[in-house]
């Protein structure tokens, strides 16, 4: 599958649109930490496609978050590798953290959700003005984002990079389609 494959079944499956900015937004951060990490640009788009499509089944398993997750792993069986669909499972609980992938995908998540939250308290609302260290400012505000889990973020020393260091790379890619994200 490739990216304009995968891009319009995200279209076609979630109808919302922040979500959907989510999806973008997850994408840009793994194509960052695949670059960061050396990887071949077949392993890139790889990577990308996974954080594109780990959130296919949102929209139907919303209310239903055991579901959540393996759903996307059949729609999307035969359709990517193995090792892209345990990464979605593991993103969402439902398989163990046992790839770098895997570990790159769960920290990303909720790391979106605290950007954009961060944006969004500014009176511009302007991705583009966040700076890392208002990041790490708030990162001790346990009220603001609260539904970002510190913890899950904080997985990204597993992949060897400091808190600093990711939030620094995730803020540069989502500002970097900032446009695409709806900003």
């Amino acid at each position: 599958m490739d990216r304009s494959e995968a891009f319009a079944l995200v279209r076609e499956r979630i109808p919302h649109a922040n979500l959907v900015n989510h999806s973008v937004a997850v994408e840009c951060i793994m194509e960052a930490l695949a670059r960061r990490l050396g990887l071949s640009d077949d392993d890139v788009a790889r990577w990308a496609l996974a954080g594109l499509l780990h959130d296919l089944d949102y929209s139907e398993t919303g209310e239903d978050p055991a579901r959540h997750g393996l759903v996307t792993v059949e729609l999307l069986a035969g359709l990517v590798d193995e090792e892209i669909l345990h990464a979605i499972l593991a993103h969402a609980e439902k398989a163990p953290l046992s790839t770098t992938l895997d570990l790159a995908l769960y920290a990303s998540d909720p790391t979106t959700g605290f950007i954009v939250a961060a944006a969004l308290v500014r009176p511009d609302k302007d991705l583009g003005a966040v700076e890392v260290r208002s990041l790490l400012k708030r990162w001790k505000e346990k009220a603001f984002a609260r539904g970002a889990s510190r913890e899950q973020m904080d997985r990204c020393s597993d992949i060897g990079l400091t808190r600093d260091e990711f939030l620094a790379l995730s803020l540069a890619a989502m500002q970097g389609r900032a446009t695409e994200l709806g900003f």
